[in-house]
Formats: structure tokens, sequence, C-alpha cells
């Protein structure tokens, strides 16, 4: 007779556990068992934060700190840090058909409508006259003498009124269009 009310006693308070627990207000969702879980001590990202002495709840980076998958590059928009990078750099990638293919794709993609599929100059945006400035042509002998190391560089910073790419092609596929208009534009 002890387990006997000792197993109805358990289940009464089993069904009041579940019964308290529950709430038939659709707004809430009835009892809180571990608060830190449904109200997060955490602050927002623009909220106040009194922990810190700007009162930002937001931070900045540490000094120094490089995104994961981020290569810095350590030259700038000017002509010393061309001819630099020009001999400093070298293509990493070797020349076949297939970074060659890749390195076609993305000029079609980027270069193509300043400095056309031939690389002559005469892309969309200037034979239109909706672009003022000649674009550079790809095949004059000065570009034809220009090592990878140059063309990837100008590609990622930009050079002249040319803007940079740098933040929109990866490097791999920037040296793959180095190689593109050094092996096939120069070619033709």
């Amino acid at each position: 007779m002890n387990l006997k009310n000792s197993i109805k006693s358990f289940a009464a308070l089993i069904l009041i556990l579940i019964l308290g627990s529950c709430d038939r207000d659709r707004n809430t969702t009835g009892w809180q068992y571990f608060d830190d879980m449904a109200q997060s001590p955490a602050y927002e990202t623009y909220s106040p934060n009194p922990n810190f002495a700007d009162g930002k709840t937001m931070r900045n980076p540490v000094e120094g700190t490089i995104p994961l998958g981020y290569e810095p590059y350590l030259y700038e928009k000017n002509d010393t840090d061309r001819v630099e990078a020009g001999v400093a750099l070298v293509n990493p990638y070797e020349s076949n058909a297939k970074n060659l293919e890749r390195g076609k794709q993305v000029y079609a993609i980027y270069c193509t409508t300043c400095h056309g599929d031939q690389g002559d100059g005469k892309g969309f945006l200037y034979t239109s006259k909706k672009y003022p400035f000649p674009p550079a042509s790809l095949l004059s002998d000065k570009i034809r003498n220009n090592p990878e190391g140059e063309i990837y560089h100008v590609i990622s910073v930009g050079f002249g009124v040319m803007p940079q790419h740098g933040s929109q092609i990866r490097p791999e596929d920037r040296w793959k269009v180095a190689m593109y208009i050094k092996e096939v534009l120069h070619k033709q």
C-alpha cells in the first residue's frame, strides 16, 4: 500500500508540474525555469553599454588583427609601389589552359567594358561615349613590357582614373587575369 501511495503522489506531483508550467495565454511562453536562457544578459550591437568608458557595445577589432581569409596588400596606388610590386610579386599559378580560361572569364566580367574584348581600349563604355577618358590599350608596348606583378598591382589598387578592383576580384583571379593579358591578349 505504501508503494501505491508513493506512485500516486509522484504522479500527482508530475501532473501539477506539467499543468503548472502551461499557460493558456498565447503571448507568453509559460514558466521560465532558467531566466538567463529566456532573457539574454548580452547587450545588442548598437545599444548603450555601461561596462565600457565610451558607453558603446560594438568594439573595434584589436589593432593589427587580420580577418580570416583576408590577404593584406602592402602596396599603395602610386608609381613607386607599382614598379616595386612588378619586381617583387610573382604569379604563383601555373600557366595552363584551365587558369587561362578562368582569366578570360574574369576579364570578360570586369575588364571588357572599358578595355574591350581584344584589350585595345575600345570597350563599350568608351565607344558609346558614356565614359569620356580613353582606357589604356593593353596591347601597347608599355603594357606588353610590364611584368605580371605590375598588372596584378594595377588590378588590385587601380592606376590613374582606373578604379581598384581588389575588393571585387579574389587574389587568385587577379593573377589569372594578369596571366591572360600577358599570354593571350599580347600574343594576338
